[in-house]
């Protein structure tokens, strides 16, 4: 349920319906915007009558909202939110640029694919520690050594770092490192860790799962912010479909339907949605041009040595390009590409 405040409504006003809802064994989600104060009683509420809170003063309306998914919902929240990361936001009138390789592989590879994406536009930097791959044969990933070696990279370069949570166990060491939790694919409706993760105030990345619809991403997403984590990001990152050519076929519908329902920003990832690295540039140009808050993109600086998905990896040159050309989109949009502080000078080989 959805309780809008009048324009003049004082702050008492407000704290009198929000004691009622407390009292009623609902949460309370308050959202104060510039136009208007919106109260959510979260909750089990179609037994409540709306004249319940109408009575109160300096209500202005009372509303159900009729999604499922309540404190995702634009109806709640009419205004874009506006995510922070150290030293940028998403979701605002900038596009995040986030890159990286599949795998934190060595300390050697992380560092130069690190300071190649930040040179050429990057404003945070992925890496894979932890691999949920589908054979149990295949590289696993890095564990806490790749924790510290992003983490290095993170000092030389100054970019946050988004690294993939797999289970709830990893929670504690993680939040030691992590800027950004990645949930992937197979874990979207891993409702114990979106729930752990809830109890965070980390920014959390949310993939679309392989099969799931916009409704399930959204109700995944409720999750996290029921728990009281209001930094949630969503990412289409490709659906199975019928399509072989490719490795997943890219929703770009999901984009303005996402905007469309939710006030969260929208990412999407041209890597994993192609899963081939001629396509990457067209679909993260196309993504842009859609209305989506950012891309993250696969990069490595030898994709043929990679030891996973080196298929779908840009080399640093051809990121770089593609970077240019997502910003000259952004910029016939109306919006920018998002940077952090500290620029990279080649003449002194280092960061300002």
């Amino acid at each position: 349920m959805m309780i809008i405040m009048k324009a003049n409504a004082t702050p008492q006003q407000t704290e009198a319906v929000i004691a009622q809802i407390k009292e009623m064994g609902l949460a309370v989600h308050l959202s104060q915007g510039v136009e208007a104060t919106i109260i959510g009683a979260i909750g089990e509420t179609h037994n409540i009558p709306t004249e319940r809170f109408e009575s109160f003063d300096g209500v202005e309306l009372v509303q159900r909202i009729t999604q499922p998914y309540k404190l995702a919902s634009r109806q709640f929240h009419p205004e874009d939110s506006l995510i922070p990361v150290d030293g940028f936001n998403v979701g605002g009138n900038e596009i995040a640029v986030i890159a990286g390789p599949c795998s934190v592989e060595s300390r050697s590879q992380i560092i130069e694919t690190a300071i190649a994406v930040k040179e050429a536009g990057a404003c945070a930097l992925r890496g894979g520690v932890f691999k949920p791959r589908t054979s149990p044969y295949a590289f696993q990933g890095l564990g806490e050594e790749g924790l510290e070696l992003l983490a290095e990279a993170r000092e030389k370069t100054g970019l946050p770092i988004v690294v993939e949570i797999m289970s709830q166990v990893q929670l504690d060491m993680m939040l030691k490192y992590v800027d950004v939790f990645q949930v992937g694919a197979r874990n979207m409706q891993n409702f114990n860790l979106l729930r752990a993760l809830g109890e965070t105030r980390t920014p959390v990345l949310l993939k679309r799962g392989l099969s799931a619809s916009v409704e399930e991403l959204l109700m995944s997403a409720e999750y996290i912010l029921a728990g009281g984590n209001q930094r949630v990001m969503l990412c289409e990152r490709g659906i199975r479909t019928f399509e072989t050519s490719t490795r997943n076929t890219t929703d770009i519908n999901s984009i303005p339907v996402l905007k469309n329902l939710t006030h969260l920003p929208v990412i999407l990832d041209p890597s994993h949605s192609t899963g081939h690295a001629n396509y990457v540039a067209a679909v993260a140009r196309a993504a842009i041009a859609a209305g989506a808050d950012g891309i993250i993109v696969e990069v490595h600086p030898d994709p043929a040595k990679a030891v996973s998905d080196g298929k779908q990896s840009l080399k640093p040159e051809a990121f770089a390009a593609m970077v240019k050309q997502v910003g000259q989109i952004a910029q016939i949009m109306g919006r920018g590409v998002a940077s952090v502080q500290g620029q990279y000078s080649p003449v002194k080989q280092g960061w300002a």
